[in-house]
């Protein structure tokens, strides 16, 4: 009774916080509401765009609008599905090291000219050259995980990708190539290229006023289905109540990252609701293994595969999940989803933690700490992330692992620095998973230097499995080696596993919104409401 009593008490206070929030966001912003119509729909995320160059863009909050902005060749649906899109369809040749895509003829550049295959060309070599220095999904990811080698046209029409050898991932992998109109971009300097968007997609760009909007308006050369709203507005909002006072007072459609805590205010508000879904982002906590890392007792100590087992026993993940983000999780396994998991999570046992501790040679000290760790990570990127953070420094600590945490802004700080394996000795971070194959989910440690790879973690067995999945057709050898590279990945523990990030979304009365559980925001499967 008492914690019905609780958690009612919790929710009208928050219901008053939020109306105050409500009365001061109305007074300020009364002219959103204002100008608010019909066939505009706004959207708030916590993070803006990294840059309009489409070849620089990893966070999830970029590709939400980068996939509006610019078509590609197939994409991937919310069952995980990979499905045509600006391709019709695809062939494979006998060798398996060549995949063609088949253009529909009905494709256009902004100017209304033809978009051809030779612009399909452009687009993926470009995104190869090493001169261009692009950091994004397609040229540090993608490539790298199907060894892409080049691309050329057969004609007008046909574009073929060569690729080091057939992978059933390449299809899917390249739905994230966005494509670009050759004219539009060949001669466009670097600064140029990172501050507007010449569009391919369903939207084009009105406006940038950066870390405030993004407008955005149908592309009247995009031809393949028509953008449910003329306009879309995205919102950087980043504290999470006032997305929340700003979508209960009429000013947003959607926003993403609702914080837990103020679920059940809203759905009692009366004219918003929240979805919440089990997503397929990977919540982790990192091990630096790079070589600046390892100077310190503690960055000694994790380059042990010994030691970095015994921290895995020391995170009580389902407690985690139940206080911070106040909803059920089970710890995650491996890196790949749990429908296609093949081994089994570790359990949280700190005793068996001290004890592995002791035996790798790291017993408590007179002041009760074994040794001392960093843990950086981000600000308002993940869900509950700084307090995450500081819960699983909690956790060790109680170890022995004296663990500090240090909080970043994502876009400026946290994510260059993540590219560049300068974040540690621990890093708490979030790699975006995916339903259409677990091939996805183990594709980030190509090499110990890959910008995806950010402890510099390396395994031999990992790469003897990486080479052996090379030209495998058949689907059962393709399982087989898939779940031993997941034991692999279990055993030499380069992660502190955590879990599949719960996302929360709430929208308003003018829309019809159903999320995703890869965390794209779909804007092209909102609909107005009738």
């Amino acid at each position: 009774m008492y914690r019905r009593i609780l958690r009612k008490a919790a929710v009208a206070l928050t219901l008053l916080f939020l109306l105050v929030l409500w009365v001061i966001v109305r007074t300020r912003h009364a002219h959103h509401a204002a100008t608010a119509k019909a066939d505009t729909l706004v959207v708030a995320q916590s993070s803006d765009m990294e840059s309009m160059e489409p070849d620089n863009l990893n966070s999830a909050s970029s590709v939400n609008i980068a996939n509006l902005l610019w078509g590609r060749l197939l994409t991937i649906t919310a069952e995980g599905q990979v499905v045509p899109s600006m391709a019709s369809s695809y062939t494979w040749n006998d060798a398996g090291n060549e995949i063609t895509f088949h253009l529909r003829n009905d494709l256009h550049c902004g100017d209304g000219s033809r978009f051809t295959a030779q612009d399909v060309v452009y687009t993926l070599n470009r995104a190869a050259d090493h001169s261009n220095g692009f950091y994004g999904n397609l040229p540090a990811f993608v490539y790298s995980a199907i060894g892409f080698e080049k691309a050329w046209a057969n004609n007008d029409s046909d574009a073929t990708v060569r690729v080091r050898a057939y992978s059933s991932q390449v299809p899917g992998m390249l739905s994230q190539a966005y494509m670009l109109c050759r004219k539009d971009y060949e001669h466009l300097a670097p600064a140029a290229a990172a501050s507007h968007a010449y569009a391919t997609g369903p939207y084009r760009m009105v406006e940038w006023a950066r870390d405030d909007r993004i407008v955005l308006e149908r592309n009247p050369q995009y031809t393949l289905v028509k953008a449910p709203f003329a306009r879309v507005v995205f919102r950087i909002i980043p504290e999470a109540s006032t997305r929340v006072a700003e979508l209960l007072a009429g000013n947003l459609d959607v926003i993403s990252n609702v914080p837990p805590d103020q679920v059940a205010a809203i759905n009692t508000s009366g004219s918003a609701k929240v979805q919440a879904v089990n997503g397929t982002r990977r919540i982790f906590v990192g091990f630096n293994l790079s070589p600046k890392f390892s100077q310190t007792e503690g960055g000694a100590a994790i380059q042990k595969k010994a030691v970095r087992q015994a921290l895995e026993y020391a995170v009580d993940v389902p407690t985690l999940c139940a206080q911070l983000l106040q909803h059920p999780c089970e710890r995650m396994a491996s890196p790949v989803q749990k429908e296609h998991t093949s081994v089994a999570a570790y359990p949280y046992d700190p005793d068996k933690a001290e004890h592995l501790l002791d035996a790798a040679g790291y017993p408590r000290k007179t002041d009760g700490v074994r040794f001392h760790l960093t843990l950086q990570g981000p600000r308002s990127r993940y869900l509950e992330d700084v307090n995450v953070a500081q819960a699983v420094a909690q956790y060790l600590g109680d170890v022995g692992v004296a663990t500090t945490v240090e909080a970043m802004d994502f876009n400026s700080v946290f994510a260059p620095r993540a590219r560049q394996h300068e974040v540690g000795e621990l890093f708490l971070s979030g790699n975006g998973g995916a339903l259409w194959s677990p091939l996805f989910d183990l594709s980030l440690f190509p090499t110990k230097l890959a910008n995806t790879n950010t402890g510099e973690w390396d395994s031999k067995a990992w790469r003897e499995d990486l080479h052996a999945l090379e030209g495998v057709r058949d689907p059962a050898q393709e399982t087989a080696i898939i779940n031993h590279m997941q034991q692999v990945f279990r055993d030499e523990a380069p992660w502190i596993f955590l879990y599949f990030q719960p996302d929360f979304y709430a929208y308003g009365p003018r829309v019809v919104f159903h999320a995703r559980r890869d965390e794209l925001l779909d804007v092209m499967s909102i609909q107005p409401r009738r």
